[in-house]
C-alpha cells in the first residue's frame, strides 16, 4: 500500500478572482429576491377607504308616494340603514318593507357587504327592490380611484 501525496498548487489571484465572482453571484441573488418578492408594507399601507363618510338617500317610488332608504356609512363601515319619509298608507299597502328592511339591514351590518344575502319567499319582491336602492345608495358613497389617490 503505497499512499502518494499529491500537491494541489493553488494562485492567490485565481482564489481572489473566484471569491468576487461568488460574492456578486450571491448579491445578485439577494438583489434579485428583494425586488420580485411581495412587498407587504405595500399593500398594507394602501388607502382602505371604502366610502366617505356621511348620509346618502335613494328613493323608492310607490305607487304615488316616494320612500327614501337612507344609508349611514362611516369611512370603512356600514353603520344603519333606514326608511326616511314613510308614509302611513304606504305602510298599510305594503306591510313587508318594514320587516323586510330590518332583517336585511341586520344581515347587512353584519356582513358589511351586499352578498350572500337571504331572504324569504314572501317578500323577495320587496327585499330586490331595497336591496337595489341600498346599492345605489352605497354607490353615492363609494370614494373612487382618483378621490384615494389625492
Amino acid at each position: 500500500m503505497s499512499a502518494k501525496t499529491k500537491i494541489v498548487v493553488l494562485h492567490m489571484k485565481e482564489l481572489i478572482y473566484t471569491a468576487i465572482f461568488v460574492g456578486l453571484g450571491i448579491l445578485l441573488v439577494i438583489l434579485l429576491l428583494f425586488m420580485f418578492l411581495p412587498d407587504k408594507k405595500k399593500e398594507e399601507t394602501a388607502p382602505t377607504m371604502k366610502y366617505t363618510a356621511g348620509v346618502y338617500t335613494s328613493s323608492i317610488l310607490f305607487n304615488d308616494s316616494a320612500i327614501d332608504v337612507q344609508v349611514i356609512v362611516d369611512e370603512n363601515r356600514i353603520n344603519s340603514i333606514a326608511l326616511v319619509n314613510l308614509d302611513e298608507t304606504v305602510t298599510t299597502m305594503y306591510p313587508l318593507v318594514e320587516p323586510a328592511l330590518e332583517s336585511l339591514t341586520e344581515q347587512i351590518i353584519n356582513s358589511q357587504s351586499l352578498e350572500n344575502l337571504s331572504y324569504s319567499a314572501d317578500n323577495q319582491y320587496t327585499s330586490i327592490m331595497l336591496l337595489n336602492a341600498v346599492e345605489n345608495a352605497l354607490a353615492k358613497a363609494e370614494v373612487s380611484r382618483q378621490e384615494l389617490e389625492e
